[in-house]
């Protein structure tokens, strides 16, 4: 298993200056509005704050590419612009006036990835600079939002709603320490998950054993009950993964969900990361 610590990741990981464009808090008027073309577009800050969009792909001297799974950015209120460029996070200061998006200079890990990824990453932090022209379309949970540059380059981005706790398939991605985080045992991805209903019960996969069980919500807390399963023997990997996750569902844990991202920590220190699925368009 690969394993890394959880609070030094933005010191392993040497933080580099570049110029990254991207949306920001609005400074213009107040409310997005139609943008009167009969397209149904609308083309104000507004509705680019506060909300997670997935970079769908990226279209640079009229080539498109397709975006990374991960790729995305958050605008804050505060006139932040964060986000993945598929690999790499980053931060970066942005400000909007109507239409216009501009983000002054940033900062992103610089972690190596793999060559696809960083060339993406590479045509990325170009084309997500200067001056944008930005145009959202849609409403609600799916939107969509591009970005244009004046010498017509384009990043395609659509809007994921967050995942809730209860009703959501949550995959286990992997196993935390203290303050190590670690992937899961070979051959295991993919094979434990967990869903937590309205009713206070938890049911799922353990990466061996199917499981059922009580888990009260109260605040950030989640208090699991004993958890009943079935009785399988599996290869030694994931015997390894169920005993770890048993240790972590067990009496008062504390929760935490980052837009679809879940992790759940025992009093032990002891804890597991899982991910909700993307939702559906």
């Amino acid at each position: 298993m690969r394993t890394q610590r959880r609070t030094t990741v933005s010191a392993l990981a040497v933080l580099a200056t570049f110029a990254l464009a991207s949306c920001g808090t609005e400074t213009g008027p107040g409310e997005a509005g139609d943008s009167g073309d009969g397209s149904g577009s609308v083309r104000t800050g507004a509705s680019v704050t506060g909300v997670h969009w997935n970079v769908s792909s990226l279209t640079v001297d009229g080539k498109k590419t397709t975006a990374p799974a991960g790729a995305h950015v958050e605008i804050g209120p505060e006139g932040k612009a964060t986000g993945n460029l598929g690999c790499n996070r980053f931060t970066a200061e942005a400000r909007v006036e109507g239409d216009t998006v501009t983000v002054g200079r940033g900062t992103t890990t610089e972690m190596g990835c793999e060559e696809d990824v960083q060339q993406f990453e590479k045509a990325m932090g170009r084309a997500f600079s200067g001056e944008l022209k930005a145009a959202v379309a849609g409403s609600g949970d799916r939107k969509t939002l591009t970005l244009t540059s004046a010498g017509g380059d384009s990043i395609a981005l659509t809007s994921e709603p967050p995942a809730p706790l209860t009703g959501t398939a949550w995959t286990v991605t992997g196993l935390v320490s203290g303050d190590v985080a670690a992937s899961l045992p070979a051959g295991t991805e993919k094979k434990a998950h967990l869903t937590f209903g309205k009713d206070g019960s938890v049911e799922g996969n353990l990466g061996c054993n199917s499981f059922h069980g009580k888990a009260k919500v109260s605040g950030s807390t989640l208090t699991f009950g004993p958890l009943a399963s079935t009785r399988k023997m599996c290869a030694g990997p994931e015997m390894e993964l169920e005993r770890a996750l048993l240790a972590v569902l067990d009496g008062t844990t504390t929760y935490g969900i980052e837009h679809r991202s879940l992790s759940i920590e025992a009093k032990s220190g002891k804890g597991l990361n899982a991910n909700a699925p993307a939702a559906e368009g």
